[in-house]
């Protein structure tokens, strides 16, 4: 009887002990799954935000260009926004390529050519060249002359050579100085003419080039030997020096 109830009561402690492991297992996952709920409340949802496919999230806008923007255009630099070329710098740079040396050569086609005698020095004439065209053109070192029927020119005075070319400005004029007889009559074959024609040399000075000027003149004037002639000058006071 006596081990009856020994039984009994050792098989309602094992029942408790059972039943209190039970209730301790169900707090334990009732605690644990408010848990996790509670976190899966409260950790953030960066599912949205993070890129698919392993790709770089792209740059906000009104940040720095991206490298492949500034290499395609060439206007934009980091963070200095677009620049533009000075047209200044163009215009000087196209006024300069527009405005190299002249060397187009003076001629019978680009000006007028007029022969006046002068009072001073004596059995002198002063020869000009008008530039009646649209660009200027260079007189190359000193007019071929012939008066009348001559088959020759007359020799240049070497001591009127001027420093640099004598550039002609459309509207301007460049002038030479002619000694058509000696003033003391020691020439000779002297004869007297009306007639004058006016040839131009080029820049290489081999002969003369272009057109070539008749002038007509008012009163016979009286050529000798002793006819010369002096290279163009800027001046009309340096082309009667001589």
């Amino acid at each position: 009887m006596r081990n009856l109830r020994f039984r009994r009561a050792a098989r309602t402690s094992a029942l408790g002990t059972a039943a209190l492991i039970a209730a301790l297992s169900l707090t334990a996952c009732q605690d644990g799954g408010q848990a996790a709920a509670a976190a899966s409340t409260t950790a953030p949802d960066t599912s949205s935000t993070q890129p698919k496919g392993g790709t770089e999230a792209p740059a906000p806008q009104g940040g720095a260009a991206s490298g492949s923007d500034s290499a395609s255009d060439p206007g934009k630099t980091s963070g200095a926004g677009s620049t533009k070329a000075d047209p200044a710098s163009d215009k000087q740079q196209g006024d300069a390529k527009d405005t190299g040396p002249v060397t187009r050569a003076c001629d019978g086609g680009n000006t007028k050519v007029t022969l006046t005698p002068v009072p001073r020095p004596l059995n002198h004439m002063l020869l000009t060249v008008t530039n009646t065209g649209s660009e200027a053109c260079n007189a190359y070192y000193y007019p071929f002359l012939r008066f009348g029927e001559a088959q020759s020119t007359p020799p240049v005075i070497e001591e009127s050579k001027p420093q640099a070319v004598v550039t002609v400005l459309p509207g301007e004029s460049a002038y030479a100085g002619v000694m058509t007889s000696s003033a003391d009559g020691s020439g000779s074959g002297g004869y007297s003419t009306k007639k004058v024609a006016v040839s131009f040399q080029g820049r290489e000075g081999s002969g003369s080039t272009g057109p070539s000027a008749n002038v007509s003149l008012s009163k016979a004037v009286y050529v000798d030997s002793t006819l010369t002639v002096t290279y163009w000058q800027t001046d009309m006071d340096d082309a009667l020096m001589h």
